[in-house]
Order: C-alpha cells, then structure tokens, then sequence
C-alpha cells in the first residue's frame, strides 16, 4: 500500500466477532456471544474506555421490565406503542417488552447488578412518565453506573480482546462485495488498523451532541450510523430527535445539557415558568409533569419561546416539597449533580431546558439484529425503528440490553457459517485516505468553529420545533458545512490529536444530520419527537421514511421510500376510551 507520509502501512488483525461500542449494547453482545461460543475470538473497538465510555453508564433513571404480577407485557408495548405515536416497528417493540423481564433476571443472576428491593424483597419499580404502571427497575438514580460496573466485571472474566482509544472509520468488503471487517484509528498512537472479522457488530450509539444543549457523553458523535450510511444501508425514522424535558443549565460549562432524571417527575416534580405558573396545565392537564418526554419538552420550549422562561432560557423544576431528607435519600446523584453548579435540588428550584438525548432513527434491522449486509449486525441506538416517535424512560437501557444480548446470540450463530475475508485494497486506502486528509493540509477551516455552527444550526433549525423554512435553511447549510469539512486542515503529529479527532466527529455528526434534516422536511405533520409549527395536526395513518445514500461524497443524494406502518400487534383503534388514550 502506497502510504506517502501520512499513514503508516496498517496493522492487519483478524477476529471471529468485531463489536464496535462498548456501552450496554456492546458489552451484553460480548457476554452472549463468548457464553454461547467460549472458544470464540472477539475484539471490541471502543472510541473510550471499555465500559467507561458512552452513554449507557450515564443513565440515571432505570430500566423498564415487567416483573410484578398485576402488571403485563401487553400493557408496556400498549405504552411503548402509545408514547411513540404508534410509528414502532411493533415486532421490534413486542420484543423489547418480551425479552426485558428475562434480561433483568440475567443481570442480576449473570452479571450481579443489585437493584433497590422492597420490604418484602422484591425489585422496587418506580413511576415513569408515559406508562400506566410503576415498572422501571432501578439502583437509587444511578441505574446505569451499577449495570455497566457489573457488565465491565464480566470481561475480565470473559476476556475479549480489548481496543481502547480506537475508532472505528468504515466497514470494507472484499473483491465479491461481502463485508470483510472494518478499518480503524489507534486515537493515541494515531496509527491506521484493519480488522478482519466473520460478523461485525455496530452498537456506538447516537448523535445528539450536535446540538447546542445535548445530554450524551462526548463520544457519542453518530460513528456507528455514520459508517452505515456511508455502506449504503437504509435508515428509518432518522427525524425522530428526542429532546429530554429537564436538562440542566450552567452556562458555558459541560454540564449543561446533563439531565435531571425523569423519576423526578414521576415522584412528584413540578414544573413552573418564570412566572410562577405549573405550565404543563396548559399542554396535558390530565398527566401534568407525568405526560410523555416529547409533549414536556415542548412545552419548555414554548414557555420559554413565549417569553416565559427564566432570564437564563430555561424552565425550573421543583421537588423540594418532599422535604429535603426524602430528595437526598431517593435521589442523592441528581441532588449532587445540581450542588455541582451551585444549585440545589433538595431546598428549591432548579433551572432546566430541554436538551438533545436520544436518536429514535437509525438502521433498519430485524428482530435479531441482522440488517441488509450479511455479517452486519446493528444493536442499540443504532438501530431504528423500536421506539417510533418518542421513547419511553425506561426503554433506552432496555433496548440496550434486549439487543446487544441478541446481537450476541446472533454473532455466535454467524461467525459459523461465515469465513474470514480479505478486503479489497482500494477500499481501505480510500477510507485511510479519507480519514487522514485533514493532516495533509495546510491551510483550512478549523474544525472547532465548524463544530460550533453545526450545534447551533440544529439548535435553532431542526430543534424541538420546527418549520419548513428553518429545514430548508438547515439543508442546505448542511451541504455548505459537508463542502467545508472537506477543507478542513490540521496541524500534526497524528499522535493524540484532538483536533484531528474533532473533524472526524465533525463528518460523521453531518453525515447523521443531512439525513435528519431532509427527513424532518418530509414529515409534514406533528408526530411526537417531530413537531412542526406549520404542520401542527397528527396524520391519521403513520408512515416511516427509509433513506439510504444514494452518491458518493458528503453531500451525495439520498434516496427516500415511503412505507405504512405495520400494525402487527396493535391498532390505534384499540386504545380508543382506554386510559391515557
């Protein structure tokens, strides 16, 4: 390979399974895979530290399953199904529901997580909004900490081959089209790799952080869809952006965005505007701070569009109507999170706005996580379809789990019947090519200040509302940053770049957003993450957009289909007069 001097010749490593992520989806894929296959050799790619990264150990709330007798699978897909405006993948949902009480028995049996327990012994489950019964699982308001410390436990005991620090670039196939592995970026030594492996699993999450108020861990910059994309398979649902309703405000500091955790409000919250006034008797007077996470974050938003809100732009929540003791006790790791920025949650209201969280869309796949390309499985928020419209709290570190569990079933069965594959050379040279061509500049944008009109373009055009004016605007300033990205220069070495590694996230951020953007003008309707100004009615039949890159380049065309939603478990007709309907 013809490398000049700006990558060395790449280090070939091959392995049965290749999981890129190493949050929930990932590490449960890893578990299932090396328990159902010992002899298996598996590699995770993780951008971070293994189990230390990402987002799932940043989830505070907890877990939806169903686990108490009066409680039933067929009530949580109805709230599943319900709360994401009946734009599910319903086979998708219906597993979720399924497979969660067995996956929550597997984490503390398996894997050891402890979980708060009643009086009487049994799993305490809190309220959540959205749902008609008391079933998230939870340990204190750090359930994300406790299941990704016991998960990362796990692989010391199991041993996978562990690549910290290393991102993923672009899956690679070999001479007959067959997806022959992945190729990747040692971040410290800034060294190219590539990975031949029999399946690859994709599980590094969502991009919400190109917003300008974004809950997710840094890292979280869309890769794993990104290089979907790039591989030409289709995407649903790639509008549906959820905006968590009480993200914490603190200037320019990094917590800001972070969220407050939504048994908050099913404890009890409210919510005021500057005013004094419970707002959310204006949008859902029967639910109140219970409603959905699309419907409260709205309703932020348009107080404080309004002129509602607080000198700051937020909303204040308040639970210290409980008492001080009672908020400390049930809720110690919100109560220090808001100390942090000198607030505090125990004696008085906290300012709040909405904040970009969770990615509904993604890579369509089936209920066992295989996609279009043989070997090519997808886990997590990756993959779309599950949620719909709005997911429920609750169900992100459910899926998570359920599908990285699958994912490994899965992989175990592939990486028999698949044999190792040798990736055309052209293709890796292009990836490589592509991902150093920031360092072989001298002159260019600086990826920084891309970063920063990329977050406010999304911010204020493909926000909490929308129009078909600021979408418009938003595509075709999409194209113009995709151009710039294109420019970008660098200065070296290649070793622990972080501007390097900014303009790496920059494309991958733009690749994700190009397709949200021209989803979003698509939809004209309100639908619940989605809600547009001008089209503010529900359509009565849902419809899912799918999309795939149909060009080559960062501003290629994309190629839209429109299906009908499949109602294959239930209706909208069915809910009619039941509660919460």
């Amino acid at each position: 390979m013809a490398t000049g001097e700006v990558w060395r010749e790449p280090e070939v490593l091959d392995t049965d399974v290749a999981v890129v992520g190493s949050g929930g989806a990932g590490l449960m894929c890893v578990l299932h895979a090396l328990t159902a296959r010992p002899e298996l050799d598996v590699t995770v790619v993780s951008k971070g530290a293994v189990g230390r990264s990402g987002c799932t150990r940043m989830v505070q709330g907890g877990y939806n399953a169903v686990l108490d007798p009066d409680d039933s699978v067929d009530l949580h897909l109805r709230d599943t199904v319900q709360g994401g405006k009946f734009l599910n993948d319903q086979s998708l949902a219906r597993t979720l529901v399924d497979d969660a009480p067995r996956v929550i028995n597997e984490l503390e049996t398996r894997v050891g997580c402890f979980f708060d327990r009643r009086p009487d012994g049994r799993i305490h489950q809190k309220a959540f909004a959205g749902q008609a019964f008391d079933r998230t699982v939870h340990r204190g308001d750090l359930t994300g900490i406790e299941i990704m410390g016991r998960l990362r436990d796990q692989m010391f005991r199991l041993g996978p081959r562990e690549l910290e620090d290393v991102r993923a670039l672009d899956l690679v196939h070999d001479a007959e089209g067959e997806l022959a592995g992945l190729t990747a970026l040692n971040v410290r030594t800034g060294d190219p790799l590539v990975l031949r492996a029999r399946v690859v699993v994709v599980a590094t999450g969502g991009s919400a952080t190109m917003y300008r108020v974004a809950a997710p861990a840094r890292e979280k910059t869309g890769d794993g869809v990104a290089m979907c994309w790039r591989a030409g398979l289709p995407m649903r649902d790639m509008e549906m952006l959820q905006f968590h309703p009480t993200g914490l405000l603190a200037g320019k500091s990094r917590m800001t965005g972070a969220v407050l955790e939504e048994g908050l409000r099913g404890a009890g919250a409210h919510l005021y505007n500057a005013a004094g006034e419970r707002y959310m008797a204006r949008y859902d007077a029967e639910r109140m701070e219970r409603s959905t996470r699309d419907v409260v974050a709205r309703a932020g938003y348009l107080e404080i569009m309004a002129g509602r809100g607080t000198d700051e732009g937020g909303v204040l929540i308040d639970i210290s109507h409980l008492g001080s003791g009672e908020v400390e006790r049930r809720f110690p790791g919100m109560v220090a999170r808001t100390r942090q920025i000198e607030q505090d949650l125990a004696i008085g209201p906290v300012q709040v706005s909405p904040t970009a969280h969770f990615h509904m869309g993604g890579v369509l796949i089936d209920a066992d996580c295989r996609t279009d390309v043989d070997g090519l499985l997808v886990a997590g928020e990756d993959a779309g379809g599950t949620h719909g419209a709005n997911r429920l709290g609750g169900n992100g570190v459910a899926e998570s789990t359920v599908f990285g569990a699958r994912a490994g079933d899965t992989a175990a069965r592939l990486a028999r019947q698949r044999r190792l594959r040798t990736p055309e050379r052209t293709e890796v040279n292009a990836s490589l090519a592509r991902a150093y061509a920031p360092l072989t500049r001298s002159l260019g944008p600086w990826p920084f200040d891309l970063t920063r009109r990329l977050k406010e373009l999304m911010w204020r055009s493909v926000g909490v509302v929308r129009d078909g004016a600021s979408l418009e605007h938003a595509g075709k300033e999409l194209d113009a940053l995709a151009d710039e990205i294109e420019h970008i220069a660098v200065p070296g070495p290649p070793q622990v770049n972080f501007a390097w590694q900014e303009a790496l996230d920059l494309a991958n951020q733009v690749t994700v957003a190009r397709a949200m953007a021209h989803a979003a003008a698509w939809r004209t309707e309100t639908r619940g993450a989605h809600a547009r100004s001008d089209f503010p009615d529900t359509d009565a039949r849902p419809r899912y957009l799918v999309q795939r890159a149909a060009g080559d380049g960062p501003t290629g065309a994309i190629e839209s289909e429109v299906r009908d939603v499949e109602f294959s478990h239930l209706r909208p007709a069915d809910l009619d007069g039941r509660p919460g309907s």
